[in-house]
């Protein structure tokens, strides 16, 4: 679903009111947890959590032109909340540690693409699993991860 905010508290008062609350709850805990150096904003339509361009001057290699480097992004689309960490995408054994402790954390299945967390359970997000996920990567740990990974 696409959104014309332009602002992360204009996409939260633009949501439906049965999403604003889990977003909102989604957005404080990846607030809260990400490490110094991230930035919040409005990327691709959805909450974006990148690189700003004075640590990461190259910026996305899609789109050098105006696009930090992308990192986490949230979204509420038609079925589900989605969750994006580019970090999962681009490294297994953080993929394999969150495929291993999302069981502990929630009784649904976990739902999930290349970087895409799904969750069609709206009130039942495990946000603790989720803030423990954004400790995990550093904004330099995330840029040496996408040249090497990623951009190649």
């Amino acid at each position: 679903m696409t959104s014309t905010a332009t602002t992360p508290q204009e996409y939260i008062i633009l949501l439906p009111e049965e999403r604003k609350k889990p977003i909102s709850d989604l957005r404080d805990v990846v607030l809260k947890n990400l490490p110094a150096g991230f930035e919040e904003g409005m990327l691709y339509c959805m909450l974006g959590y990148y690189v700003p361009k004075d640590i990461y001057e190259p910026g996305h290699h899609v789109d050098k032109e105006w696009t930090p480097l992308p990192f986490i992004n949230i979204a509420s689309q038609k079925n589900f909340i989605a969750l994006y960490h580019s970090g999962i995408y681009a490294n297994p054994e953080l993929m394999e540690w969150f495929k291993a402790e999302h069981p502990k954390h929630s009784k649904y299945k976990l739902d999930m693409g290349k970087s895409c967390i799904r969750f069609k359970k709206v009130d039942d997000i495990p946000l603790d699993l989720i803030a423990e996920l954004c400790r995990k990567m550093t904004p330099q740990n995330w840029i040496e991860i996408y040249e090497n990974v990623i951009k190649k």
